[in-house]
This record gives C-alpha cells, structure tokens and sequence, in this order.
C-alpha cells in the first residue's frame, strides 16, 4: 500500500476480536460514534449482523506484526441505512446482470455524521498516498468477494487520503447550526432577522399554549421508563413510513448503560404524559440529534422538540455546533447552515465506475449550486460594515 513502508489491510468479524485499548490508541474516547462500546453494543444487540445485511468487517491496519490503524467497516447486502443514496448504482449493475452487493462499506452504521473513519498512526497517515490506499482497499474487495468499497461522511483529514483524480467523490449537503459564544437561547434569537425572530417565538409560544412542557434526562440518569417511551417514538417514526426501525430496544438499552456520558434524551410531556421525544449525542464541540418519534402529532412539536430543545442543550453544554442529522430544508430557516459532506466510492467495474464518475461529476455541480442558493435563504440579519 506504500512505496516507503509496508502496509498490510485485513478485517475482522467482530469489534470484540480487537482489544479495547488497541480500538481507543487510534479512535480515542472523545467521538460518541467512534467508541468502542458504540460498535459493541450494536453487535450485540444484534443490529449489525450478516443477518440484517451489515456484517461486520473492520478495517486493521498492520505494519508487519503492529497494529498501526482501524477503521469501522461492514460487507453489506444492501444500502439501507447509509444516507448516501447509491440504490439507482445496483438497479443499473442488476439490469445488466452484473452483481452490485456486496460491498465494503467504510461508515457509521445508520449515522450521516462527518467524522474520522480511517484512524491511523500518525507516521502512517503522513505515509499513506492517496492512490496507495486506494489499490489497498481494491485489493482487499477482490479478497473478501465485494465487488466496490464505499467510504461515508469522512473528515478533512480523511479526504486528504482520498483525493486523487481517479476516485469517486460525491458530495451532499447537511443543515448544522453553529454557537457564536451564545449564553442563552434569547442571544441566538437576536441575531436574526426580526420577521424569523417572530417566527420563532411563536412556534414555541404555541407549544407552550397546548399544554405540553420539556424534561431532559442525561444518560447517568436516564430512568427504564423514559427508555422505553422513547423507544416507542423510535419505532412510530419507521412504522409511520412503512418501514421497520434499523435499532432494537436492546441497543438503546446498551447505549446508556455503556455510554451514559455521550446521551441525552427530551420529552415532550402533556397532562403528565410523555407525547414525544428525542435523543440527542454529544461529543468534543458538537450535539448531534438523531432520532425522535411521536405518537400523535402536535402543531411545532417536531420542531421544538428536535431543534430549539437541540440548541438549548448546544448553549447550556458549551457546544460549538449542533449536527441535526440528514436532510431537513425547514432547518434552514431556523438557522441551520448548508454544510457540504463528502464520500469516496471505488468501483471496481471498469465500465460501471466510467459512469458512475460522470454522474458524480454533474450531480457536484447541483449540489454546490443548491448550497449557494440555500446560503442566501439563511434568516440572520446583514452585519453592519465596520
């Protein structure tokens, strides 16, 4: 994999094949998403299994007999759950008679988070060219039997790795609200325009006004029963959909007794009954929302709920930004910037990967346009000229 030093990649079945404190010397203890005990408990609650199509197969690193990097990766069956869409890829492949699954997914299970995925060494990182890791990652499909590798919501440092001209690159755009050093949620308010202002203060206003009030539980502290009406939001948003939720109870359940630290869970209370709630991680300068459910729909809710709650815990923990997950236009208007992700596809079909580039290529166009144009439909107010 490097003309300078040898590099050997292999994977392993399990988180538990690793040793913990091997697992933390690269991923360290800081990112809610990269815990050891995150992994360990999704494979443990059964979630990511060859059963449900995510088999795990993290990425090991080796400089001759040393450890020198991991990275979370899975052979999947399918593409659900990634949040970067590749489902138009294997209807193409299959109408060509050409198999599409499996592939080596290097990403987050569930999670359209950008993050470190590929955690190295430092001498490794500083070795390891681009086309280097590349043909590492192509002869390591050709191993195990899948027939590309996709790498999800990498960070900057990440992208270094990858950037090289014969690598497919797509980007999206995501939706973040930032802290500018605010102390209260009234300071982030008057930073917008007076007509969003309003907007705002009354979309709250009228939660208020039918009677429901907020409880925030953090993870040392969260009781079974919170846990479990949770859970049954959880659930409604998928079944609503027609669609089974990706998580068990089980994991949930795993999450707050391995990860108390990371989590914190609102619910909207009415007439003392839990109507709703969200669950929300935190890790080094960012809360990270992802997931929220309702049994019966209220007029702001999701938005109270999800948002304005998310940039009251942002404000109270000191945290600098505020990831609300995938999609969402309306969190343009509430003050949450267009932010690009990134991911790294490589296809190994010669034919497929000259076609695949092209779309790439047109659909980078689109997606930069639309974060230009969503730029301008931000609601804070112009600054003054000094």
């Amino acid at each position: 994999m490097s003309e300078a030093v040898a590099f050997e990649l292999e994977t392993c079945q399990r988180i538990s094949d690793l040793p913990k404190d091997v697992w933390e010397q690269f991923a360290g203890r800081d990112n809610p998403f990269l815990r050891y005990e995150f992994f360990q408990s999704l494979e443990e609650s059964g979630c990511t299994t060859a059963d449900t199509g995510w088999q795990p197969s993290h990425l090991i690193f080796r400089e001759g007999t040393d450890i020198v990097g991991v990275a979370p990766a899975y052979l999947k069956y399918h593409s659900m759950g990634e949040y970067v869409f590749d489902w138009a890829w294997a209807d193409a492949y299959q109408r060509y008679g050409v198999p599409y699954y499996p592939k080596l997914l290097i990403a987050v299970p569930f999670t359209p988070s950008r993050g470190p995925r590929l955690m190295l060494a430092d001498h490794v990182r500083n070795a390891l060219a681009p086309p280097a890791l590349s043909s590492g990652l192509d002869t390591l499909c050709e191993e195990i039997g899948a027939h590309s590798w996709h790498l999800l919501f990498p960070d900057e440092a990440d992208q270094a790795l990858l950037h090289e001209p014969e690598e497919l690159h797509r980007i999206g755009c995501q939706f973040h609200w930032h802290n500018h050093g605010y102390r209260q949620f009234d300071d982030f308010l008057a930073t917008l325009t007076s007509r969003k202002r309003k907007s705002i203060r009354r979309e709250r206003r009228q939660v208020a006004e039918q009677g429901i009030t907020f409880r925030r539980f953090s993870g040392h502290a969260l009781p079974d029963a919170v846990l479990s009406a949770f859970y049954v939001f959880y659930q409604a948003t998928y079944l609503k959909r027609g669609q089974r939720p990706y998580l068990n109870k089980r994991f949930f359940q795993l999450l707050r007794d391995r990860l108390p630290e990371h989590l914190e869970i609102v619910m909207a209370v009415k007439e003392d009954r839990m109507i709703a709630g969200a669950l929300f991680l935190t890790g080094g300068d960012t809360l990270y929302g992802r997931y929220w459910g309702c049994l019966d729909e209220f007029d702001h809710l999701h938005f109270e709920t999800c948002y304005y709650q998310g940039i009251e815990i942002a404000i109270d923990l000191g945290l600098t930004r505020f990831d609300a997950g995938a999609q969402g236009e309306h969190k343009l208007v509430r003050g949450f910037e267009p932010t690009l992700t990134h991911s790294w596809h490589g296809i190994l079909h010669e034919g497929f990967r000259e076609a695949i580039r092209e779309f790439t290529l047109e659909e980078a166009v689109q997606v930069r346009a639309y974060q230009r144009e969503a730029q301008t439909l931000l609601p804070y107010r112009q600054q003054e000229p000094d």
